[in-house]
């Protein structure tokens, strides 16, 4: 991607040493600079302003005095504003596809179809939703009124950097909410563009601000600050624990999106030929970094082999390489860590006695350079190894036999974690009674199509709250009830 592509919209991300704070850019408090690295190729191709404590201090400044007349603005108003910067989004969907490809590895092909499309997607789904939720209700006389939390600190992710951002920035002006945001240090060029969207959508200074920077400076920094009401992070559990210890000192709102282990529970009815690949593209979709991805296939005992069979197929077939190619599934992991990662938990499976169906440890064959891992299955998996217990992010699937239903609920549940699951069965009573049995936040029967209204959360160590639609939106709210609203002036009672 060229600087003068990037550029066409009044913000250089590639030489951008500025945050976006009070409506302006403006530079550091303390002059520093973070790489941004391109995984397909291991070389810088941006420096971005580093922040401190000093910038987010200025940064919650600025939203809390644009707190008071933004919160009274008119549902109406606010979602003229989220109208704007969902067209926006999609008018300039191919600078920010072309951003995400550049700063962390996704296919071209992926970023146009999903990345991008779907984070606008959080928008529409916020704008469309002031139009008919209630803020206020009466009932018996009492009134219960749903007001902004106040200003949102919001940490999202590198591996779905925009889409990330929509989910939480979206809903939390909606709700009359001002907010600053601290986006990954690995891929803040998405994020730049986006700050450089809501100031040409006209958002009201201090209404949106963000500041780049590490978690162990900028976001301890966020968590921990006296006027910061709510903080929203996506990212790893040991993150999201650092994050509510930080916070809880100011008793502030916490919610958490953090790890998976999700499972894929294929019932002997499944449809094998057609569940099973999907099961590994859905695994492996945006190279396996996803915390929700379905990387435990559990799957009866008397169809492992042609269950390995169809895995191997499919994983063997899918287009590793260059991101920017037109052909290409799966690019590069989107950091050297992550990567070194990968590699060290395809290690742990050998070495614990798993069954290497396809792919392994190394990068893939005529990629010396860039973050490309092979497409690993392992079967004969078994739920005591740390591939079945820790979640890897990169494109490794682990199969797991089982002989009862009942076995492939327990194996499902036992994990630390509770964020998605998968059921497949041509019996929808049986797929349905299966679902209500796993412990997660959501579960897909049948690889049904997303939705942007359905709840996403976690049970046990994968967070607190929820994301999208109705439930995500409310996270941003308080509640106030309001008694004798609609009542006499009689004295009341003695209790």
């Amino acid at each position: 991607m060229t600087t003068q592509s990037l550029n066409s919209h009044s913000v250089d991300p590639q030489t951008s040493h500025t945050f976006y704070i009070n409506g302006c850019w403006s530079s550091p408090a303390i002059p520093a600079s973070l790489p941004v690295v391109n995984p397909a190729t291991e070389e810088v191709v941006a420096h971005v302003a580093q922040g401190s404590a000093a910038d987010v201090d200025r940064a919650v400044a600025a939203a809390r005095a644009a707190f008071a007349g933004w919160s009274a603005t008119s549902a109406e108003s606010r979602a003229l504003f989220l109208g704007k910067i969902y067209d926006l989004i999609l008018e300039r969907k191919e600078v920010l596809a072309q951003a995400i490809s550049l700063e962390m590895g996704a296919a071209i092909g992926s970023a146009r179809a999903m990345q991008v499309p779907l984070a606008a997607e959080h928008v529409r789904v916020a704008r469309d939703l002031l139009s008919t939720y209630r803020f206020q209700t009466v009932e018996g006389g009492t009134a219960i009124e749903r007001e902004p939390i106040g200003v949102c600190a919001l940490i999202t992710p590198w591996n779905w950097p925009l889409y990330q951002i929509t989910a939480k920035v979206a809903p939390a002006i909606a709700a009359g909410c001002t907010v600053v945001l601290k986006p990954s240090e690995l891929s803040p060029l998405s994020a730049l563009l986006f700050a450089q969207l809501v100031h040409d959508a006209g958002l009201p200074p201090g209404v949106f601000n963000l500041v780049n920077g590490s978690g162990s400076e900028v976001g301890a920094a966020m968590a921990a600050h006296p006027d910061i009401d709510m903080i929203s992070i996506t990212g790893s559990n040991r993150a999201g624990a650092l994050v509510a210890q930080a916070a809880a000192h100011t008793v502030k709102r916490v919610t958490q999106e953090l790890g998976g282990k999700s499972p894929n529970v294929l019932l002997p009815d499944a449809d094998f030929a057609k569940a099973v690949p999907l099961g590994v593209m859905s695994a492996f979709r945006n190279v396996g970094q996803s915390c929700s991805a379905p990387t435990r296939m559990i799957v009866p005992k008397d169809r492992l082999a042609e269950v390995e069979s169809l895995a191997a197929a499919t994983a063997n077939a899918i287009i590793v390489g260059d991101p920017q190619s037109e052909e290409t599934v799966l690019g590069p992991i989107a950091n050297e860590a992550q990567f070194n990662r990968v590699q060290a938990m395809i290690e742990a499976g050998l070495n614990e006695g798993a069954k290497l169906v396809c792919g392994g440890p190394g990068r893939v064959p005529g990629h010396e350079k860039g973050f490309y891992t092979r497409p690993t299955v392992f079967s004969e998996v078994d739920s005591a190894m740390r591939i079945a217990q820790e979640e890897i992010f990169g494109p490794v699937l682990c199969i797991i036999p089982y002989e009862t239903v009942d076995e492939a609920v327990a194996i499902a549940n036992d994990t630390v974690y509770g964020l998605g699951a998968h059921v497949q069965a041509q019996n929808l009573d049986l797929a349905r009674a299966v679902a209500s049995r796993i412990r997660a936040g959501q579960v897909h029967l049948n690889y049904p199509a997303w939705n942007p209204m359905a709840p996403f959360g976690g049970y046990k160590r994968s967070g607190n709250g929820r994301e999208y639609g109705v439930y995500g939106f409310e996270e941003y709210l308080e509640t106030k009830a309001i008694i004798g609203f609609g009542g006499s002036l009689e004295s009341p009672s003695r209790t």
